[in-house]
């Protein structure tokens, strides 16, 4: 019986378990390391985006007999240059309309009390009673108010925490494109045979797996953001920049995205011409069917296979667990825990000989 998979799989599972309840335990023990992975987590997660995004790049100048070390400097020239022409071209562009809006603020807050106060004038024909939705607004946003008074030293101490990573982040960056192909064999070289090559097989599968998602994700994202803003400026709607770029971070989360990106674009037309609404509407419904018909699928192709059903469960269960950086990272920590079960499957006929099976066995299927 100690030799099925299933009997294998479940002494796996519950020593993984009693692992982690005995760390959870003795936390107090464990409380250093925690506290350095906490701190190196965010700046290598950045960095790791950022490597992920132009290594392309790289890749592209390395093809051309570009160094390493060339390669990896002309990269952080491109960014300097292209930070750069954002400041000098997008950012007046930007900070115009948010001071229009600021401008306007006032013109904005009388007309949502309008459609307030029409809203609470016909409350009786609703079918639910806005009096208490904006009573809960209020309230909540009273809440928020009250808690960044009280917690002005955290907000200190955790703005310091910020500045501390952003200095982190470009030498996790440098070291990822400089040194990012020493990674697999310097975590593989402990051990030896079939194991070595199924960890080989593993880690090169996440790191296609990560690739694949962040830059096709990014492509994605960038392509709507141009038709949103396109389609925007040519009905004349205000802030399209803003909004365009509003919809190209929004539209990293799968499916719930584009709805968010959407809301405040709904908004602001309402505001500007209720007749707006309706072309913010078209042109959002025209963006998105070009993009999940035509870009995604010759972007992303079927790379990570995840079903649509799949994609808004995990993505709303994990908003519900970690908030908004949860649903960013949902799907690929998901794409990348199915991908090492995928791995662990089909190693699972030899899995208890891999540390001392010789090389180049084959796996059993």
């Amino acid at each position: 019986m100690t030799r099925k998979v299933w009997f294998q799989t479940g002494v796996a599972i519950i020593i993984t378990l009693l692992i982690i309840m005995l760390v959870i335990r003795v936390q107090v023990i464990f409380q250093p390391f925690f506290t350095i992975i906490a701190t190196v987590f965010i700046p290598l997660l950045i960095g790791g985006l950022l490597y992920y995004i132009t290594e392309p790049i790289q890749r592209f100048l390395e093809k051309r007999k570009a160094g390493r070390i060339t390669s990896t400097l002309a990269i952080f020239v491109i960014i300097l240059l292209v930070i750069t022409l954002l400041a000098m071209i997008i950012v007046p562009m930007v900070t115009t309309q948010v001071q229009n809006l600021i401008s306007r603020a006032p013109m904005i807050q009388r007309e949502i009390q309008e459609l307030f106060n029409f809203l609470l004038s016909q409350r009786d024909r609703l079918p639910f009673d806005p009096q208490s939705y904006i009573q809960d607004a209020l309230n909540q946003g009273s809440q928020m108010v009250s808690d960044l008074m009280g917690n002005a030293v955290s907000i200190v101490s955790g703005t310091v925490s910020v500045l501390l990573t952003l200095v982190l982040i470009p030498f996790f960056y440098f070291f990822l494109l400089k040194d990012h192909e020493k990674f697999i064999p310097s975590v593989t070289s402990p051990f030896k045979g079939t194991f070595k090559q199924f960890l080989t097989e593993l880690l090169s599968d996440i790191d296609n797996t990560l690739r694949a998602f962040i830059q096709g994700q990014m492509l994605v994202s960038s392509i709507l953001c141009v038709i949103l803003y396109i389609g925007y400026a040519i009905v004349g709607l205000d802030y399209a920049l803003l909004l365009a770029i509003f919809a190209l971070f929004m539209n990293l989360i799968p499916f719930l995205g584009p709805w968010l990106a959407f809301v405040p674009a709904a908004l602001l037309a309402v505001i500007q011409d209720p007749f707006m609404l309706v072309w913010v509407s078209l042109i959002t419904l025209i963006a998105q069917q070009i993009e999940s018909n035509l870009i995604t699928p010759n972007v992303m192709g079927q790379t990570l296979k995840l079903h649509p059903l799949t994609v808004i469960t995990v993505v709303l269960a994990a908003g519900n667990i970690a908030g908004f950086i949860g649903m960013l990272i949902a799907i690929p920590t998901y794409a990348v825990i199915k991908t090492i079960i995928q791995n662990i499957w089909r190693y699972r006929g030899n899995i208890g000989k891999t540390m001392f099976a010789t090389d180049g066995a084959a796996p059993s299927e």
